[in-house]
């Protein structure tokens, strides 16, 4: 079913979509300006609130599913309604999306992604200590489903927006790239820490990284650069 909805999305992409009235060249990739991304204090801010973003999100969502199942079982509630709880977990997040770039555009984008940050990271604190009842514990997964990928976009378009337009390719390249390598450390110890410890402290282990979004995304608001970003709102 992913592999005929990704083939559905390309043929919708081949045949309807057209460049629009502000298309411009493809912006490419240049390994010389690497560093330079990172040397500029807006991009390199901006990319340290992502890395923390990346470090909490798909550790949350390769293992909150997990945990909500052993929770309803330990409870002896049925396995399916916690297969859709976690199903709701993770596609709530879509509305968490929308609402941030919405209100991203209207308020600006270090206001946003410090409140998703700080609610996700508020999430990560207590939602390990719930395990043993299930309906709390689904009810703050829920919240964190929705926070932990709502500023998600926001640091792509940040870094579009600060980076030099020359080289933007390779800025937000190197993003992603930083990002998801970032993934593998999280998902893994999350998950040795579950095995070890329990699940009331296997969460605490990604809050850190949404404290250190928090500060990179407070203090790119107060640089004279974020004036650049979704049109002046910081």
């Amino acid at each position: 079913a992913a592999s005929a909805s990704a083939l559905a999305a390309a043929l919708i992409v081949a045949v309807l979509v057209r460049p629009g009235p502000a298309f411009g060249a493809s912006a490419p990739f240049r390994w010389g300006q690497a560093t330079v991304a990172l040397r500029d204090r807006g991009v390199r801010l901006a990319n340290f609130g992502y890395l923390g973003h990346m470090w909490e999100l798909y550790a949350m969502w390769a293992w909150v599913p997990v945990f909500l199942v052993q929770s309803y079982a330990q409870a002896g509630w049925p396995e399916g309604a916690a297969r859709l709880s976690a199903f709701g977990v993770i596609a709530v997040g879509g509305l968490g999306s929308v609402w941030a770039g919405r209100l991203a555009d209207r308020h600006g984008r270090t206001a946003v992604t410090i409140a998703s940050l700080a609610t996700s990271g508020a999430c990560a604190a207590v939602t390990g200590s719930l395990f043993a009842v299930p309906w709390a514990a689904t009810a703050v997964a829920l919240v964190w489903g929705f926070a932990v990928v709502a500023d998600s976009a926001q640091y792509s378009s940040a870094v579009s927006e600060l980076s030099d337009q020359r080289y933007v390719g390779t800025a937000l390249t190197l993003q992603t790239a930083l990002g998801f390598l970032l993934t593998l450390a999280s998902i893994r110890l999350t998950g040795t820490l579950a095995d070890q410890a329990g699940w009331a402290l296997a969460f605490l282990v990604l809050v850190p990284g949404p404290l250190f979004g928090v500060w990179s995304m407070l203090r790119l608001r107060y640089t004279p650069e974020a004036a650049r970003m979704a049109g002046g709102r910081r």
